[in-house]
């Protein structure tokens, strides 16, 4: 074994470290096979070791390597690979696969690999642009290396667009899918784009009406340029509440009555799964289910789709009359809230555990998980607000000062070039947040075995997929991180979620290995698909 590896666990048959430096884990959960290695049930399977001197990375370069393996049709995110952090001092590392759905309408990343150091290090907001004449970001997506954002316009001869990020504040126009006002909701499944076109009732925010009273409720395949396809319309819907891809399948929800969840078939049909006797907007994936957050008053909870036509209600958070948003953190689902403008964790059966206020905010809308910590963003003053812990929030910043108006929204959110991403109304511009120092591979990750590695060198961050150099992040002008903690290391577990899928051959190495000794490790004495 080379003297620069600090632990080797093959994950064969066992959780051993095979570097000769006795850092073993401790196995929760997980099975071995001599086909796939170690086999992580995304449920709470994970590997436990022990913190050491030697674990504790500092200042230093290193390199995270491994073999990963994930399914093509998912019923649950994909999670954490590896993680050494600390959620109260915000300092340590973070190597995960994104999978971001109700965010709060849109599915806003899909399998990108994201690896991210951190000291309780932040950046202040930065004001990335308006696309276009919009009132209303709806959905940030991150797709094939850009960020894309689809917008409400609600002029009379206006419609909803799709814009792609350029960088600095300026933003492309990728067409208008649908004469209707809005494109509320983005997805990509299997590396196709689809945007959902809505007529949205700008009333709902304390805005004007729109002149354009254009029905939506049809979904769009991107085409490139400003080309798009119709994939056909659900069934006597206006406008469409959520999209999300589960099983393989593309799911869209509607906004407005009749309320129903639809499964797209291909060949421009979309197959009604009924409703739980009311409407579901946001959609989530976790654990193998479907969720959908519910708006109306008189069902204004979480509801679980099971097959066909049927829902099981996951009961309504305390002082709840609507639920908006959706995000996957420490392995538990949490959801944001209307009118108490709180944050509730997921506890099972029809329980709902309380963790917290943002500030004196009313409503949280768009959830993500950045470098280890869930943020949250808010109405009336578009706020958003980092989850601390307990019923902990701390303020990051105010989005959105329109004056003279009731409602500002922080609505959408992405992470995009290692940074958090932030879509508001009624200015409808885009902001940027960097925490500690994130990279990002911006694609899909390919279903099936890949080699991957996270790479530490200087000021820089690296990412190799199958020994190529996959993404490069510069630092910010503080870069000297010390990621030192006592927390342990967690293999197939993070911030994020557990890991659904198979590893095998991750490797801890005590420098910054080129890009040929990366690509050596795909061969050779490297695991191999059988």
């Amino acid at each position: 074994m080379n003297s620069d590896v600090l632990a080797y666990w093959k994950l064969a048959k066992d959780c051993k470290d095979y570097s000769g430096h006795d850092h073993h884990g401790l196995n929760h959960g997980v099975t071995f096979t001599s086909d796939t290695g170690a086999k992580f049930n995304g449920r709470g399977a994970y590997i436990e070791v022990a913190d050491a001197p030697a674990l504790q990375l500092g200042r230093s370069d290193f390199t995270l390597s491994g073999w990963v393996y994930t399914e093509r049709d998912l019923d649950d995110v994909l999670g954490d690979i590896l993680g050494k952090y600390d959620p109260e001092t915000r300092r340590g590392l973070n190597w995960l696969i994104q999978n971001f759905h109700g965010v709060a309408s849109g599915q806003s990343n899909y399998r990108n690999l994201c690896f991210g150091i951190d000291d309780a290090h932040h950046s202040d907001w930065i004001d990335c642009g308006r696309p276009g004449d919009n009132l209303m970001v709806w959905s940030l997506c991150v797709y094939r290396g850009d960020l894309y954002a689809g917008t409400f316009e609600t002029g009379e001869d206006e419609a909803g667009h799709v814009y792609r990020y350029m960088g600095s504040d300026n933003w492309e126009d990728c067409g208008s899918p649908h004469s209707s006002n809005a494109i509320t909701a983005l997805a990509v499944l299997d590396d196709v784009l689809y945007a959902a076109a809505s007529h949205y009732r700008s009333g709902g925010s304390s805005l004007t009406e729109s002149n354009n009273d254009t029905p939506g409720g049809r979904v769009f395949r991107y085409e490139g340029g400003d080309s798009w396809s119709d994939c056909g319309q659900l069934g006597g819907v206006e406008a469409i509440g959520g999209l999300a891809a589960f099983k393989g399948k593309l799911y869209a929800s509607s906004m407005y009555a009749p309320a129903g969840l639809f499964r797209y078939d291909d060949k421009k049909k979309w197959l009604s799964c009924g409703n739980p006797d009311g409407r579901v907007e946001a959609l989530a994936v976790h654990d193998g289910r479907l969720y959908g957050s519910g708006w109306d008053e008189t069902r204004p909870g979480v509801y679980r789709y099971e097959g066909g036509t049927k829902w099981i209600d996951c009961g309504a958070p305390p002082d709840t009359t609507q639920t908006y948003s959706f995000a996957q953190h420490e392995g538990r689902m949490y959801v944001g809230t209307w009118p108490s403008g709180k944050v509730f964790r997921y506890a099972g059966e029809q329980a709902w555990v309380d963790c917290g206020q943002l500030g004196a905010e009313r409503e949280v809308m768009g959830m993500a998980v950045y470098n280890g910590k869930l943020y949250g963003g808010t109405l009336p003053l578009a706020e958003v607000y980092r989850y601390d812990g307990g019923t902990v929030w701390t303020r990051t910043g105010q989005l959105d000062t329109t004056s003279d108006v009731r409602y500002r929204r922080a609505w959408s959110m992405a992470v995009f070039q290692g940074k958090l991403f932030c879509g508001t109304l009624p200015s409808g511009h885009v902001y940027s947040y960097q925490a500690g120092q994130c990279v990002t591979h911006d694609h899909e990750l390919e279903y099936g075995w890949n080699h991957v590695a996270a790479v530490r060198h200087g000021a820089d961050l690296r990412l190799y997929i199958n020994g190529t150099l996959a993404a490069l992040g510069t630092g910010p002008a503080r870069t000297a991180f010390d990621i030192t903690n006592s927390k342990p290391l967690t293999i197939g577990f993070g911030a994020h979620d557990y890991f659904n899928g198979c590893m095998r051959e991750i490797r801890i190495h005590n420098r910054a290995l080129e890009e040929t000794e990366i690509a050596g490790l795909c061969s050779g004495e490297a695991f191999q698909e059988t």
